[in-house]
């Protein structure tokens, strides 16, 4: 399905029934972002979709706006606003067949020092978009997140219990999984909170007054374009999340910085798959609206630490460098993040759901040599 940059759409294509897929004039909010810039450039290279590009800044999709040669010429235009307080969002809304809503505060550094922009970016910024798309009855695409999950029952149980093993007690399922947070002095849970909220609303707006919908739970997608590195493409002073942070050590030749130990576990996914999956649910409503999809690989499984350790060897191999002689050092969460800061311990999400219903599976393993 992957094409190449230069490459035209196919004048006919079809949903996973078989139908004509007729172009659909998208309005993607934060689109200028990690992930809306990859899914742009999938609409643009591979279908005839026309996107209405909302955000405040556009340095990521930049290259699809400026070649008047481009094939997809027309079918990209940018608006440069604010949701918070722009009365032309609505009208965009309007005039689209589909809202995409990509806009948020992701940075874990962020959720516990600055809980209130957290909050209000991701539940009362969010509020606006979903109301506009229930009253003018437009279909919407909302981005969550994995952490809404919180922790895992497991991670309650004795650590030397054997029910730790068992996939029950740790595997994520939209459908029945509980959402257990830490308490209100952990402010780190602001964000997985408010996102869990605004999960709520659209949900009930889909049961009281027919909102179509679709919401995906993202279980950390990586790829170009995702992070910054301090001082280097962004503020000295920022706090990138674990990847940009682990490469902002390497090229400094810095020990890894290794949070409560690094004993936290991840699953990892590369962008361009996980945007193979939001197509699929973009082109194919009548199979993706009413649903939660989690989005990720759940065969990508490392701890921090690994993650670490893996890094460290291509980093090496790719720059021809010796690692240092104290590759990681352990720091705790409030050194790192300040007071406040509480994690989940495993994300590992069932995708027994997206394979039914669009049936796609995602088993492709990351490399993490493009982050060099």
């Amino acid at each position: 399905m992957t094409s190449s940059p230069s490459s035209s759409p196919s004048p006919v294509r079809l949903d996973l029934d078989g139908n004509t897929i007729k172009p659909l004039t998208i309005c993607m909010i934060g689109a200028g972002g990690f992930i809306g810039s990859h899914l742009c450039e999938k609409l643009m290279n591979e279908t005839n979709h026309t996107v209405l590009a909302v955000d405040v800044y556009n340095d990521k999709i930049k290259h699809l706006l400026e070649p008047e040669s481009a094939p997809w010429t027309g079918r990209i235009q940018f608006h440069r606003l604010n949701i918070k307080n722009d009365s032309r969002l609505e009208g965009l809304i309007k005039c689209s067949d589909l809202t995409i809503n990509l806009a948020a505060i992701c940075t874990p550094a962020d959720y516990n020092t600055r809980p209130l922009d957290t909050i209000y970016s991701n539940f009362i910024d969010a509020l606006p978009v979903v109301k506009y798309c229930s009253e003018n009855n437009k279909r919407l695409i909302h981005f969550s997140t994995c952490e809404v999950y919180g922790k895992t029952i497991g991670s309650y149980l004795p650590k030397d219990s054997p029910l730790r093993q068992d996939p029950a007690y740790y595997i994520l399922k939209e459908d029945t999984s509980p959402c257990i947070f830490g308490s209100v002095e952990k402010q780190r849970w602001s964000y997985a909170c408010a996102k869990q909220l605004i999960e709520r609303i659209i949900y009930a707006e889909g049961a009281e007054n027919g909102l179509e919908f679709t919401i995906v739970r993202p279980f950390n997608w990586i790829g170009p374009r995702m992070d910054f590195i301090p001082g280097i493409d962004g503020p000295s002073e920022g706090v990138p999340r674990v990847l940009a942070c682990f490469s902002n050590n390497l090229l400094r030749r810095e020990p890894l910085k290794l949070v409560d130990g690094g004993e936290s576990q991840r699953t990892f996914i590369y962008i361009k798959d996980a945007i193979e999956a939001v197509l699929l649910m973009i082109e194919n409503p009548a199979r993706a609206s009413g649903h939660i999809f989690n989005v990720g690989n759940p065969n990508n499984e490392v701890t921090v630490r690994q993650l670490a350790e893996m890094m460290t060897q291509v980093y090496s191999k790719v720059s021809g460098e010796d690692s240092i002689e104290t590759p990681t050092v352990d720091v705790s969460s409030k050194e790192f993040y300040g007071e406040g800061y509480d994690d989940s311990d495993k994300r590992i999400p069932d995708m027994t759901i997206i394979n039914k219903q669009l049936g796609l599976i995602l088993l492709s393993s990351v490399e993490f040599i493009y982050f060099f």
